[in-house]
């Protein structure tokens, strides 16, 4: 190779080593046998290569620039047989990564890892998740070892270097190609990338700076949740390894079913039957509706108790809609309760009733009725749920 290294680079002989990296990748996304695959394009390739190799390390650089043979014979003659160059430097060519001058590596890699998140489900009724409640519960997960204090050595010892890769977490492996020796960095197998290892790990967590325990939290339920609302709790999942910042804990709600009342968003519905002589002449009823337990303090709810007036000459079917007694939204504002009347024919009657009818029926003239035909369908009923 008779050409002057730094003329390969396009770099002045005084440039500083980021501007012949800088200089290297831009020819290696030019000339890579992947991009390029020409034969005269692959030595071109090799010869800058070489040449990065060279201006990149600093003993060898100070050796060419004296005229001396940086790698101590072969250089010249050995058309680069000799020369190696990092794997890692290719990368960074076409990714752009930041392996440090000559194909440094990463760097042994940390022991303390924050931990993963955990998720538990409960149930709660429809009146605790209407208006919240707090609950106790037990929950297992890692927790730092009290012993070691999550190191993961035992008392009185401590990690040290590894003597393999001698701290750095990682070793070159050299493969020869036609591009020369490829060396590329792996995690170290002694230490398992850490750069250290531990002589005499702790018993009770076996070196792991952790240990599984079982605890009791409190979760406040804020009211409003429904049925896959999760509750974050952060910091209060598993540790991670090395005693690292815990995840965090996500208490998913499920919402039992309710005995009267169904749940559609922050509404409230429920069905009451009358009997028809109660629909037609009207009357006043006795309903159950969810309110928050105020007195007690809690912020949970309980089922009271409230007056329906049913209008004479009401029909099956009718809704009456409670403004504000429905379940309270998480961002604020309160659902509606919506109550359809269900009216009530009578299927056996004896001979008094009977008679009473037909009598009413031949006062309103309805002995013999035509039948009215209306578009649309009435709205069906679902359940009973107080009798009379």
């Amino acid at each position: 190779m008779s050409q002057d290294l730094y003329d390969l680079l396009g770099v002045a002989r005084d440039a500083d080593a980021d501007t012949i990296k800088k200089a290297y990748r831009k020819l290696a996304r030019q000339l890579h046998p992947d991009v390029n695959p020409d034969p005269a394009t692959q030595e071109k390739f090799k010869e800058v290569s070489h040449a990065y190799e060279v201006l990149s390390d600093a003993q060898k650089r100070q050796a060419y620039d004296r005229g001396g043979d940086p790698f101590g014979g072969g250089f010249g003659a050995g058309g680069g047989q000799g020369a190696g160059f990092s794997f890692t430097d290719i990368m960074d060519a076409f990714f752009g990564g930041q392996g440090g001058q000559g194909g440094g590596g990463r760097g042994p890699k940390s022991r303390v890892r924050r931990g993963q998140d955990a998720l538990i489900r409960i149930e709660v009724d429809l009146a605790e998740a209407a208006f919240g409640v707090s609950r106790e519960l037990k929950v297992d997960t890692a927790v730092v070892c009290t012993t070691c204090h999550g190191d993961g050595a035992a008392p009185g010892s401590e990690p040290v270097a590894c003597e393999t890769c001698r701290g750095v977490g990682e070793v070159a492996h050299v493969q020869r190609s036609f591009l020369g020796e490829v060396r590329t960095l792996r995690p170290c197998a002694a230490c398992r990338g850490f750069g250290s290892i531990i002589p005499e790990p702790c018993r009770e967590c076996s070196g792991d700076g952790r240990v599984r325990s079982r605890r009791t939290l409190t979760v406040k339920i804020p009211a409003g949740v429904d049925t896959g609302t999760r509750v974050q709790l952060s910091e209060q999942g598993e540790v991670g390894p090395g005693g690292g910042p815990a995840g965090d804990l996500y208490v998913e709600i499920h919402v039992a079913e309710h005995d009267v009342f169904n749940r559609h968003g922050n509404d409230l519905h429920c069905t009451v039957s009358v009997p028809m002589t109660a629909a037609a002449l009207g009357t006043t009823l006795t309903l159950p509706t969810l309110e928050a337990d105020v007195e007690s303090g809690a912020g949970s709810g309980v089922e009271t108790e409230f007056e329906l007036d049913i209008a004479p000459g009401t029909q099956s079917g009718t809704e009456q809609v409670l403004r504000g007694r429905g379940v309270p939204g998480l961002r604020g504002g309160r659902g509606d309760l919506i109550v359809t009347i269900a009216v009530e024919t009578p299927g056996k009657l004896d001979a008094r009733q009977e008679e009473l009818l037909r009598e009413l029926a031949a006062v309103r003239g309805e002995e013999s009725p035509d039948g009215q035909v209306r578009s649309g369908q009435q709205k069906s009923v679902f359940g009973r749920f107080f009798g009379h």
